[in-house]
């Protein structure tokens, strides 16, 4: 049989990569840009640039208005992501990080969906200031935005097996062997300078001169919990342990949340299990799934550029074959394995090595001082006695892991003293509950998500409530916009924003996140959110059979269709 010849989609290159074609590897004029004090914004070109740093220019949009009336520029600001492999920090590392948001940023910090920290408000004259002092705390930036591999995702819960410790391993060494090789970062933030031998013209073996054509995404699962959502990564790996060993990983390809309103033509697609593959050929793996989506991803439409496009228009098993072809062999048939949740699970739970691990519950992921609430600050007295480490999990939560039955009575104090919440006295909606940033400093952001679902949650509580479902988990996701940073169609139900107060409303994702959900409603506000709510909640109260999830429900009684792959998602 002839081997089909491969190639990339025809059209002209997209306007992004002529700007990495032409940045001298990333550099572009940062350097300089950085420096002009007279605005507090740099050119769109550097802002592209800016990404692969770490970074995103925005503005507050809600001092927009007012700023055009008194004919000001916008409130630029910077956004800024750290890089932490399996989301695993030291408590040193915390205090650098909560200092850092209240000398630089807005006071606050984002904890994201994929285990990392966010820091908004940090202004232009303070960026190179803030990078050096996350670099001084064995932290960087580089790499957590952009056309390249983003922060690598595992699953965050120590206290199941010494295969976590392994895994996290992976995590690590999968982080920090697909970085982009250019030098920029550490020439304009970290003020290196170029050493004799330095080679004139640089290269970047795995990732070429133009990068990839989208961003990339690696997350490693740790059955039976799939806390990390490894079907929605562009390549996925799930533990097989046998015997209490990590023998290998399943290799899952082609995940994704993104999309755009009303083209069909985009749509979230979840990962495909292609075979099995030993811990020690994990990066191999990973690095020719990352050449292939570099020589045959859409250069032209950049929505359409993720790997999930690339791999359902060239086919699964073509891209299987392809990837055996550079491996120079075979991946063996995957391996059993079982997922029965996407959670976390709060409060103490004593794990391996007589060690004890504490999940908190952030909500929106946002870490502040409020009037009647000091997060931040409880936060930071448990930071200062620790001797173990912090996790921030995908679902925005915080793990004070490893913690010594010595300390476990003085860290128990501090949350009560604080009030912190282990999640014991919310709803299980709320504790299952996640949402991205969206205004006001998201610049694509269509309507709220991290300030709005709190009190939407409100008011669907009282209805779980009336039905007697308050400790029933259901997920809840809401996303200001379509592209997927809370994993919108992994949501039992959930929300897309479409325009101010306006949403689109999905349910019917499985519990596991094994299957996407379905459009219910179009373009709602909350009256209508809560109507439709009310009568599905109540039927599922009424209807649902043992331990039957909400998903589940809501497919077995026809209220939506099943979603089997996300090439019928818009169906």
């Amino acid at each position: 049989m002839v081997k089909q010849k491969l190639k990339a989609p025809e059209g002209a290159p997209s306007d992004v990569e002529r700007i990495k074609r032409e940045s001298n590897f990333l550099r572009g004029t940062l350097k300089e840009v950085m420096l002009d004090r007279i605005s507090a914004g740099i050119p769109d070109d550097d802002n592209r640039l800016m990404k692969h740093h770490g970074s995103y220019l925005q503005d507050d949009r809600d001092l927009r208005n007012e700023r055009q009336k008194q004919k000001l520029e916008p409130a630029y600001q910077f956004m800024l992501r750290v890089r932490m492999p399996g989301g695993v920090a030291t408590p040193e590392q915390w205090l650098v990080m909560d200092d850092l948001a209240e000398k630089y940023g807005n006071g606050t910090l984002k904890l994201t969906t994929r285990e990392t920290f966010q820091m908004h408000g940090i202004l232009k004259w303070n960026m190179k200031s803030t990078i050096q002092e996350i670099h001084a705390a064995l932290l960087d930036t580089i790499a957590a935005c952009g056309d390249v591999n983003r922060n690598v995702m595992c699953a965050s819960n120590p206290y199941q097996s010494e295969v976590h410790a392994e895994v996290y391993e992976w995590s690590k060494k999968l982080s920090n062997d697909l970085l982009p090789r250019t030098r920029a970062y550490h020439e304009i933030w970290l003020d290196e300078e170029k050493v004799a031998g330095t080679p004139e013209v640089e290269e970047e073996p795995m990732y070429g001169p133009l990068y990839l054509p989208r961003k990339f995404k690696i997350g490693i699962a740790v059955p039976p919990s799939n806390d990390i959502d490894v079907f929605s990564q562009d390549l996925g790996f799930i533990a097989i342990v046998e015997e209490g060993k990590l023998i290998g990983f399943n290799v899952a390809i082609g995940g994704g949340m993104g999309m755009s309103h009303g083209d069909k033509e985009t749509y979230p697609q979840l990962a495909k299990v292609i075979g099995f593959v030993k811990p020690t050929q994990i990066y191999d793996v990973a690095e020719k799934v990352i050449t292939i989506q570099r020589d045959y991803g859409n250069r032209s439409e950049r929505k359409n550029a993720r790997f999930k496009y690339t791999v359902d228009r060239l086919g699964l098993e073509t891209v299987k074959e392809e990837l055996e072809e550079r491996l120079g062999w075979n991946l063996d048939e995957a391996r059993p394995y079982h997922f029965d949740n996407n959670g976390d699970r709060y409060g103490w739970v004593k794990g391996i090595g007589g060690k004890w691990h504490l999940t908190l519950f952030i909500e929106g992921g946002r870490v502040a001082d409020f009037d009647d609430y000091k997060l931040k600050t409880g936060l930071r007295e448990i930071a200062k006695v620790h001797t173990g480490d912090i996790r921030l999990t995908s679902n925005q939560n915080i793990i004070i892991a490893n913690v010594s039955a010595q300390k476990k009575k003085k860290i128990n104090e501090l949350v009560e003293q604080y009030g912190l919440t282990d999640g014991e006295h919310i709803s299980a909606l709320r504790r299952s509950s996640i949402a991205c940033v969206a205004l006001p400093t998201c610049g694509l952001a269509m309507a709220e998500a991290e300030r709005y679902l709190p009190r939407l949650v409100d008011k669907i509580e009282d209805i779980v409530d009336e039905n007697g479902l308050r400790d029933k988990e259901i997920t809840i996701r809401m996303t200001g916009c379509p592209n997927g940073c809370a994993r919108h169609a992994l949501g039992e139900i959930g929300f897309i924003g479409k325009a101010p107060g306006k949403y689109n409303m999905y349910l019917g994702a499985a519990h596991d996140g094994s299957r996407l959900s379905k459009m219910y409603r179009e373009n709602i506000g909350e009256e209508e959110i809560l109507s439709e709510l009310r009568v599905v909640l109540s039927r599922y109260a009424k209807e649902r059979q043992q331990d039957e999830h909400f998903g589940d429900f809501v497919i077995r009684a026809g209220i939506v269709q099943a979603t089997t792959d996300g090439t019928n998602f818009h169906e």
